[in-house]
This record gives C-alpha cells, sequence and structure tokens, in this order.
C-alpha cells in the first residue's frame, strides 16, 4: 500500500472521529438515573408524606401538582354517664354527688371523601387545596346498662319533666365539611443540602361553605307537651312548633310570633378556622423519623348556633382551641429508584389538647332539640337595679337588689354547651405504595382515645365582675353588712345539665379510622 493511501485513510478516520465527538457534544450531556454526587443517597428524592412539599421550577422539574381522592370511614363509640345524689347503691350513699350514674351508650359513624390538590409554587413552596366531603354522619343514643329502663331518673330535669327521651337518633347528616387552603414552604431540604434535616411550616384557613349544624331530633312526638313538633326547631321556638314564641315580660303569657320555617340539620361546625403547623423529618438510610406540631383556632360565624359573642356574663362562649405534638417513624423496606418505586409504613403517635369551649358534644342533639321547658325557655343576658327596692328593708328575696332585665337580649339552648378542657391521643398506620412516576396509593388506620370530662361545664357566675351589687342577681353573698355581688350571671347557664349533681361526661370514649387514598402526579 502506497504512502498516499495511508495518509487519505487517516485522514478519513480522524475527519469521523471528530464528527462523532461533535454530535455527541451537541446532543448535551448524558441522563441518567444516577446520583449527583458520590455522597447524595441512591434513593428518591420524596421526603415522608408529612414534610413532602411539591416543587415547581427545577431544573428537570419546571412544574408540578399532586391531586388526591381518598374514603375514609370513622366509627366512634362512648358512654355518657352523669352525676348524681340519689341513694342507690353503687351511686352514692348521700351527702355528695357521684358521676358514675349510666345514662346512655353513644355510637357514631362517618364515611368521608376526602379530595385534595397541591400546586407547586416554588422551589419548596406548595398552595394545598382541600374540600372534606361527608357523605353520611349518623349518631344514636341507646341505652345503657339498663338506663332505659329507668329514664325519668337518669334523665330527669325540671320537676316532671323528662330532658329527651332513649333510644335517641340524629337525622342523617351530609354535604361539604369545610373548604381548606394552605401554604407550605420547607425552610430546609434534606435532598438538596444532605446536611440538614427537612422542616416545614405551613398555614392553612379553614372556611365554613355549608349549612352549620343544628340540633335535631328524628321523632317529632312530644315528650314533655302533646301535639307534633318539628325535628329541627329553632332555638326561639319554645314550643317546638315551628313558631317563633314570645313571652310577655310583664304578663308571662306566651304570644305567638312570626313562622320560622324549617331547617336543615346541617353538617360544618359554624367556623372558621386557622391553623399553624411546623413538621422536621430526617431521612437515615432505610428509616425516616419525625415529628412536629400543629395548632387550630377556631372563629364562630354569625349565622351559626354559637350566636352573639360579647354576652358579658358567659365565661366560654367561644370554640375550644386544639394544640397537637405529633411523633413518628417512616420506614422504608423497598425502593428501585429508577423506577420511581417505593413501599413505606409510616408509624405516627398524635396528643391533643383540646381547651374548654363551647362544643358540638355527644349530647349536642339531644339537649338542643330537647322540648323540656327548663331548656326551652329563655334566659336575659343580664340583670338591673330593682325598682321596687326599698332601702329601709333588709336585703332579701323578698326585697332584692338587682332584677331581670327583660329587655336585654333573650338566651336559648341551642345544644352547644361548655365542654371541659381534655386530651386525646391517637396511635395509627399507613401503608404507602408507589407504583410509579405519577401515581400512589395509600392505606391506614388508627385508634383514638379520648380522656373522659365533662359536657355540661357551665358555671352559674362569671366573678371578673363582683362590682355592682343591682347586677349581680343571684350572684351574692352574705356578710354582717348585708348582700355583696359575687359575679354577674352567665345567661348560658342551666341548672337541670350544669348544676353540680346534675352534670353530664362523657366516658371510656374511642374512635377507630380506615382509609384510603389515591393521588396521581404530574
Amino acid at each position: 500500500m502506497s504512502l498516499r493511501r495511508v495518509s487519505l485513510d487517516a485522514v478519513r478516520l480522524h475527519s469521523g472521529v471528530a464528527i462523532a465527538v461533535y454530535l455527541l457534544s451537541a446532543a448535551g450531556p448524558a441522563k441518567a438515573d444516577e446520583p449527583r454526587k458520590v455522597t447524595e443517597p441512591s434513593v428518591l428524592r420524596e421526603p415522608a408524606e408529612v414534610t413532602q412539599v411539591v416543587d415547581a421550577f427545577d431544573e428537570d422539574d419546571p412544574f408540578d401538582l399532586h391531586l388526591s381522592l381518598g374514603y375514609q370511614h370513622t366509627w366512634k363509640g362512648a358512654k355518657i354517664r352523669r352525676e348524681s345524689s340519689v341513694r342507690q347503691a353503687g351511686l352514692t350513699t348521700g351527702g355528695y354527688a357521684s358521676d358514675d350514674m349510666n345514662v346512655a351508650e353513644y355510637s357514631e359513624t362517618t364515611s368521608r371523601l376526602n379530595t385534595r390538590a397541591a400546586i407547586g409554587v416554588y422551589k419548596d413552596i406548595q398552595l394545598v387545596f382541600r374540600l372534606p366531603i361527608i357523605l353520611s354522619n349518623k349518631r344514636k343514643l341507646s341505652g345503657l346498662d339498663g338506663s332505659d329502663k329507668q329514664q325519668s331518673v337518669v334523665l330527669a330535669g325540671g320537676p316532671g319533666e323528662q330532658l329527651f327521651s332513649l333510644p335517641f337518633e340524629s337525622p342523617t347528616r351530609s354535604g361539604l365539611e369545610y373548604l381548606a387552603v394552605g401554604l407550605d414552604f420547607a425552610l430546609m431540604n434534606q435532598f438538596r443540602d444532605l446536611t440538614k434535616p427537612t422542616w416545614v411550616i405551613g398555614i392553612e384557613g379553614r372556611f365554613n361553605v355549608s349549612e352549620p349544624m343544628h340540633a335535631c331530633s328524628n321523632s317529632t312526638a312530644g315528650l314533655n307537651q302533646p301535639g307534633p313538633q318539628k325535628k329541627c326547631a329553632n332555638p326561639s321556638d319554645i314550643n317546638r312548633n315551628g313558631v317563633r314564641d314570645i313571652i310577655d315580660p310583664d304578663t308571662g303569657d306566651d304570644l305567638e310570633g312570626r313562622d320560622l320555617g324549617a331547617r336543615d340539620p346541617g353538617v360544618s361546625r359554624g367556623t372558621t378556622g386557622l391553623e399553624f403547623h411546623t413538621y422536621l423529618s430526617k431521612r437515615i438510610k432505610y428509616i425516616e423519623p419525625y415529628g412536629g406540631f400543629k395548632a387550630l383556632f377556631e372563629f364562630q360565624n354569625e349565622n351559626s348556633d354559637y350566636g352573639t359573642t360579647d354576652l358579658k356574663g358567659s365565661l366560654v362562649n367561644h370554640p375550644p382551641l386544639a394544640g397537637s405534638i405529633i411523633m413518628g417513624l417512616n420506614v422504608i423496606p423497598w425502593e428501585i429508584r429508577d423506577q420511581f418505586q417505593r413501599v413505606t409504613v409510616d408509624f405516627r403517635f398524635t396528643g391533643t389538647y383540646r381547651s374548654e369551649g363551647r362544643d358540638y358534644s355527644e349530647l349536642y342533639d339531644a339537649l338542643g332539640s330537647s322540648d323540656a321547658p327548663s331548656l326551652r325557655a329563655p334566659t336575659y343576658a343580664s340583670y338591673k337595679a330593682n325598682p321596687a327596692f326599698d332601702p329601709n328593708a333588709p336585703d332579701g328575696p323578698g326585697n332584692p337588689r338587682s332584677v331581670v332585665d327583660a329587655n336585654s337580649q333573650r338566651v336559648y339552648t341551642t345544644g352547644l354547651t361548655d365542654v371541659q378542657q381534655h386530651g386525646t391521643y391517637t396511635l395509627s398506620t399507613e401503608l404507602t405504595w408507589q407504583a410509579g412516576e405519577y401515581v400512589k396509593f395509600s392505606l391506614g388506620g388508627g385508634y383514638t382515645l379520648v380522656q373522659s370530662h365533662l359536657l355540661t361545664f357551665d358555671q352559674a357566675c362569671n366573678p371578673d365582675f363582683s362590682d355592682d351589687i343591682t347586677k349581680s342577681g343571684p350572684c351574692k353573698s352574705t356578710s354582717q353588712s348585708g348582700y355583696s355581688a359575687t359575679g354577674i350571671p352567665n345567661p348560658n347557664y342551666r341548672p337541670t345539665i350544669n348544676a353540680p349533681g346534675r352534670r353530664f361526661k362523657v366516658d371510656d370514649s374511642h374512635a377507630f379510622d380506615a382509609w384510603l387514598n389515591a393521588t396521581v402526579m404530574f
């Protein structure tokens, strides 16, 4: 072979290599599902569900959207008991109140559809929309160890009246529970900086978008008075006949007012909620421990049965505040990174403290729909100086310094009661299977234990206002110089359910939850 032929072949070879190098460089760097750094773990970049934030404007993923649809079913049970001074074996020997009188067995089942959309706003910032839909909520009170055989004792109200009857059933409720809009921000992200954990803070607003709950009964038969009655009576409907009853303050006569029309049972809490939360997690090989806190503040809406919020004598006229501590462990037993597949098992404990507040208790419907006169008749918001008071006569029941102000606001029983502060404790577990890059499924369950607490916890007097004997009403004490004010009357107080020895409590309260969720990820 000639030298010229060898030279031409060499030129062609070098030219081909140059063209191949140029084409490879023009095509850009090769992309593979390999770690970006030697120190980066060969795992999926998503943290545990509790600290997961949908991203946007990443280099390889400019936009993220997660849509979730889930079904949840809750079974709740409890025992309702009542304080008593009845001389009976197992209750009391007299002289003090016992809280062991059996009243009713409470059961509640709730089917809920959970919808959720998480939209990436920027890197480690997401906007979240949630809309829980209650498909069915059923509540029932039945006899407890023979309590339905002695209802006139365990459910006694004023003289000759009974508060409600057993068995008692509430109407089935359904509808939109609330609309939640939240914003989450990951201050730290372990999968952006391996030296730091994943830390998420967020805020969520919960807005009432449906009819607030109203106390209702499935029964239309009168217990303390004859004639048919409304299932969902307006609080001012004293006789539960659909007409607003007006009491003449001078004669005490019942004057019929306007037709109030029918009310729906409703399904929402009638409040606006604001939740703050923060969670921290750290992936360590095949486990990811986490913890956090959250707090929920609720503010009653004007169209709910909370009614007026500025009653001077009321000790508590707002919903309870709830604060929770969360601790958990996320276990990842199986994971294939290049196929975006993994299985995780989440174990979680949640402890929640609920402050004293007016709330929808287990007796909400039963007390709120009662036709017992001791609950249906209104109280008055304030007292005034007695114009007929004789300063030359001794103070006393026949010569009071303060009397009811009949022109003040009337306060009616709605079923909402002052519920004592208590704790709830939940153990839950959830299995999540991420089947691919765009879909995952979750199956979980939990058990909740509720601390025993009083359901009718109102006090008779508000001691914060004890400077005016002319407005004290029955809130006074006797001394050598006469009477002195100890406060002003609480218009929400009802002796038949709030007086010591007649209060109701909930005991052995527990709940089971089961849920199934599916999420698509774009």
